[in-house]
């Protein structure tokens, strides 16, 4: 008489349930892992299994505008100020057709100032020595056409875009230290002007050990910034300084300190 040994299954109940739990292999899905897919917040999706909750959107507070033309670029390009680039043996300078003192400063300096928010060659060289050279010459007649240039200052600093707010903060120091009386005429629009500068004040780029070039050729955005601010306040009177505070709460004074 021959014994046999006695029958045992493969595998034990709890194998066998566990089995049954695993994807077949015929399944799209049985040999790779399921991609999770990506549902709004705040949704019942989100609460799924297999699911990814979709990041907040970015909210682009420092991206540049897009580039729109400007009333200064269409009155050049028709020919009406009168001006023209003059190649010397020294460089480029602007050549004035008329005597600088019988213009109308009510007409061409804030169309000069609209050209700011140009930052293509030969817009911003004209713009900002036509600025140059009306301020030295002015005189009196700059202080009476402040209000006209809020706008244009504003809609250059809208634009968020590096060169033309370097460009825009150099025309405006020239503006304010050149001219009696206008640093504090500007004190009433700061809240016209000063948020965008509040935005980019501390936008310094971190090079580690390299060396940031842009701060040794006046193109460093937040070091203009500085720069301009201190030069409002000197220039702005008693109440610069509150009111620049108010709009921009990380500035320091550098008359009272």
């Amino acid at each position: 008489m021959v014994v046999l040994p006695p029958c045992t299954p493969d595998l034990c109940g709890k194998d066998f349930r566990h089995s049954l739990k695993k994807p077949s292999p015929n399944y799209p899905y049985g040999a790779k892992t399921r991609k999770l897919r990506v549902v709004p917040a705040f949704t019942i999706q989100a609460m799924q299994k297999n699911t990814k909750v979709m990041p907040p959107p970015k909210s682009g507070v420092f991206d540049p505008l897009p580039i729109k033309p400007t009333m200064f670029r269409k009155s050049y390009q028709r020919g009406e100020f009168p001006v023209s680039i003059e190649f010397t043996s020294s460089g480029k300078r602007l050549a004035w057709k008329v005597p600088i003192e019988k213009l109308d400063f009510h007409h061409y300096l804030p169309m000069f100032f609209d050209g700011l928010a140009e930052a293509g060659y030969p817009f911003n060289f004209i713009v900002e020595h036509g600025i140059d050279d009306l301020v030295k010459k002015g005189g009196y007649k700059i202080l009476p056409v402040v209000p006209q240039l809020i706008i244009p200052i504003k809609n250059a600093f809208a634009t968020k875009r590096p060169s033309v707010l370097c460009h825009a903060l150099r025309c405006i120091q020239m503006l304010v230290a050149g001219c009696d009386k206008v640093g504090e005429a500007l004190v009433p629009y700061y809240r016209q002007i000063l948020p965008t500068l509040n935005l980019f004040k501390d936008r310094n780029r971190n090079m580690g050990s390299g060396i940031d070039h842009t701060t040794t050729r006046g193109e460093n955005v937040a070091d203009l910034i500085e720069d301009t601010l201190q030069i409002l306040e000197r220039h702005g009177g008693p109440d610069a300084f509150i009111n620049i505070k108010y709009m921009i709460p990380t500035y320091e004074s550098c008359v009272q300190n």
